[in-house]
């Protein structure tokens, strides 16, 4: 019986770490960077990140790698989610504001890995594939 009460309030910590964690991550830490990237445009953190508009509204602060008319993210979460069948989003990189079809990339993982290299090479080589997270790629709007 012991150990099951052990058990019980081990997998209560994780789950309150993860809400804590959810809860920080989007109620501070991600507001921070949203007016960090819109007030610093030109800032080292709007080197490497740029703020996602989803269809529904939200903004996500991402990490992106801009190749000409093509944009691509990481998407963490599973906020990738309503870019399924493709959607228009909005991107602001660099204060620049952009618009374009976006599309996640679910099952083309030699693609994902080799765009992945230049996107994020400092990602562990040793971290799974399905930890890493999903890439979306942005054909941006080219008309003026």
């Amino acid at each position: 019986m012991g150990g099951m009460r052990w058990f019980i309030g081990i997998v209560l910590a994780l789950v309150l770490l993860g809400i804590g964690y959810v809860v920080y991550a989007t109620r501070v830490a991600n507001p921070r960077v949203v007016a960090e990237l819109r007030d610093h445009p030109e800032g080292a953190r709007a080197q490497r990140a740029m703020l996602l508009t989803l269809p529904d509204g939200q903004t996500f602060p991402v990490n992106y790698l801009r190749e000409e008319d093509t944009v691509y993210l990481g998407a963490d979460g599973r906020w990738w989610r309503q870019l399924r069948g493709g959607a228009i989003v909005t991107l602001l990189i660099r204060g620049e504001m952009l618009s374009g079809q976006a599309k996640p990339i679910e099952n083309d993982q030699e693609y994902t890995n080799e765009v992945f290299a230049r996107l994020r090479p400092n990602a562990p080589a040793w971290l799974p594939d399905w930890l890493n997270g999903v890439l979306v790629v942005v054909s941006l709007d080219t008309a003026p």
